[in-house]
């Protein structure tokens, strides 16, 4: 709120006040938004080095998040900042890779600023001078910052020698006591070009393809010997020597305090790619699933909060499964509970339990699911709808580790893992007032997006081949199948109900042919078989498919409803956000976050 309305140096102080305070290890995501706000923060006292660092750091922590929106929105800023320093090409890369982001995810506002941005890009002068005295000083700054885990700090360290020292190139890598070299991370080039220039440091060339090689070692591991590589364009100058040198000395003892910590939350093997399914029916062909399969591998032998977030019938039940089931508390079963169409009393006795007496109808004790599931896993499924009075007791057990059943006087300690999973925008559910912001924070200390079945068309054949021998086997109907023209109507189709409803089609279908029969796409459903000749990847037929026009359309009069109101609101209050808040029926705090959502300024700072 202090850097929306406009009070940034008060904005600093509680920024520097808080950074003692936030565990950035065990809060990612909070971290991620910590870097953006700073980043902000510099912008606006013109502290162009400092705040394109943070915006390029908050990106990076977001990525590996698998917070697709987020790093957008720091890709964003970072790029709006690079243009203002002079660093053209870097914007223009920042934006339009923001930009695609946006695109996929319908982001209409986040499109119109990106648009902006590239305003600013073309009004902009290029970089005619050397770098402030202080851009040094950002980047050792990132590099510090990073080191809260290896592989960001590896990623950082990469777009730092590519995007600061000018390198074309840049790998790190670990070279194994076998003699194998895993690589952490690259920029500038893929994995095989990375790779070869990792074999290219160890044989000590000191040019490849006529072209300067720089390397550093960067201390042992556990497994080895890590290494920095960096390939230049043209012969570097001293001075560029000097600063990936420089660069690389910090990056060293990021990398020696992280050894010195607990194993890292974030992955262990990033270029992996040959991932044995998790659990029967996980399918990960598609690039977008083979993410989401890395990512619960990452979190083997954590116990970190997850959030997992996607439409309804994606499969986030299963993605739940697979991390507890690679979890030490696999042994025990995974204890779901559903927090859709519960009242507050219920909710409060189901989680946390109640003493015999507390309530009418309380005849005996009993102990709630969060301490049935003491030694195991607790799914709250569809958390965006636990009711808010019960959330502060759901905070204090995430926080405290301690429930408190109702009618008990004393906290009992719990020993739960806790995972979350949702259909519902929480960011919007939290500026509506539904959702503890506070909550929020706490509960996707990592986050797992799971995509629609139409942007992972590649798992189609594979989830039907699954789900078809599965009908089979349960209807007693082993010989019918399906044609390929029904094979290739799936995967054309844009399955609204996803998965679930993919399965569904199935079941149905098996369910209703005769032994050995052949199944067609007339044999279908009616929103499939009806207009089955018009249906494709990319546009919808009729009924089946909302256009994309309208879509757009819905979205910018829902847009300019709410910015109507919200200005109007604020008129009406002479910029008390307060009371305008009060008039719409939401939280100071919501009101801020739709502001900034909607590009609104604080009337009271402007």
């Amino acid at each position: 709120p202090q850097v929306a309305a406009g009070r940034t140096e008060q904005a600093e102080a509680r920024l520097t006040a808080l950074a003692g305070r936030l565990d950035r290890r065990t809060a990612p995501a909070t971290w991620g938004e910590y870097l953006r706000v700073r980043g902000t923060v510099g912008e606006r006292l013109d502290r162009l080095a400092a705040a394109r660092h943070d915006f390029a750091q908050s990106a990076t922590v977001f990525d590996l998040l698998g917070e697709r929106y987020q790093a957008a929105v720091s890709r964003l800023a970072q790029g709006r900042v690079a243009a203002r320093a002079g660093f053209l090409a870097q914007a223009t890369a920042q934006i339009e890779a923001a930009a695609a982001m946006f695109t996929t995810l319908g982001a209409l506002h986040d499109l119109g600023e990106a648009d902006r941005a590239r305003q600013l890009v073309a009004a902009s002068a290029p970089l005619d001078r050397v770098e402030p005295d202080d851009a040094d000083d950002a980047v050792v700054r990132r590099l510090v910052d990073a080191s809260i885990f290896d592989y960001l700090l590896a990623r950082e360290t990469v777009t730092v020698f590519v995007e600061v020292a000018r390198a074309e190139a840049a790998v790190v890598f670990e070279q194994e006591r076998g003699g194998g070299i895993r690589i952490m991370a690259t920029a500038g080039c893929d994995e095989a070009a990375a790779e070869d220039l990792a074999r290219a440091a160890l044989a000590q060339r000191r040019h490849t393809l006529d072209r300067l090689l720089f390397w550093e070692s960067l201390g042992r591991t556990h497994q080895g010997q890590r290494y920095c590589a960096a390939l230049a364009s043209q012969p570097a100058a001293d001075t560029a020597l000097r600063r990936l040198r420089m660069f690389a000395a910090v990056a060293r003892q990021g990398f020696e305090l992280c050894a010195a910590r607990e194993p890292s939350p974030l992955p262990d093997a990033v270029g992996e790619r040959s991932l044995e399914p998790l659990l029967p029916g996980f399918v990960c062909a598609s690039p977008a699933m083979l993410r989401v399969s890395e990512q619960i591998q990452r979190l083997q032998g954590h116990d970190l909060t997850v959030l997992i977030t996607g439409e309804s019938g994606t499969g986030k039940d299963l993605v739940a499964r697979a991390i507890h089931a690679g979890s030490r508390r696999s042994a025990r079963h995974l204890v779901p509970y559903n927090c859709t169409t519960t009242t507050r009393e219920l909710a409060d006795s189901q989680l946390f339990g109640h003493r015999r007496g507390a309530f009418t109808g309380a005849v005996t004790d009993q102990p709630g699911l969060i301490r049935s599931a003491t030694g195991s896993t607790l799914l709250l499924d569809e958390v965006g709808d636990l009711p808010i009075d019960v959330q502060p007791k759901l905070l204090r057990f995430l926080e405290q580790g301690e429930v408190m059943p109702i009618g008990d006087t004393r906290p009992l300690a719990v020993d739960v893992r806790v995972l979350a999973a949702t259909n519902a925008d929480l960011e919007q559910r939290v500026a509506e007032g539904r959702f503890r912001e506070d909550l929020y924070y706490r509960l996707s200390v990592i986050r797992i997006h799971v995509p629609p079945l139409r942007e992972r068309r590649e798992d189609i054949p594979h989830l039907t081949t699954f789900f078809l021998r599965d009908a089979r086997e349960r209807m007693g109907n082993p010989d019918v199948h399906f044609s390929r023209s029904t094979l290739d109507l799936f995967v054309r189709y844009w399955w609204p109900g996803n998965v679930r409803q993919l399965r569904n089609e199935i079941q149905r279908a098996v369910a209703m042919s005769a032994p050995g029969a052949t199944i067609e796409p007339e044999h279908l459903s009616a929103e499939l078989a009806a207009p089955a000749a018009g249906v494709s990847a990319t546009t919808s037929p009729g009924q089946l498919a909302p256009s994309p026009g309208s879509t757009e359309i819905l979205a910018r009069l829902v847009e300019q409803v709410e910015r109507q109101a919200i200005s109007a609101a604020m008129e009406r209050s002479h910029g008390n956000v307060t009371h305008a808040a009060r008039a719409l029926g939401l939280t100071r705090r919501g009101l801020y976050l739709k502001m900034q959502r909607l590009g609104i300024r604080d009337m009271a700072g402007a």
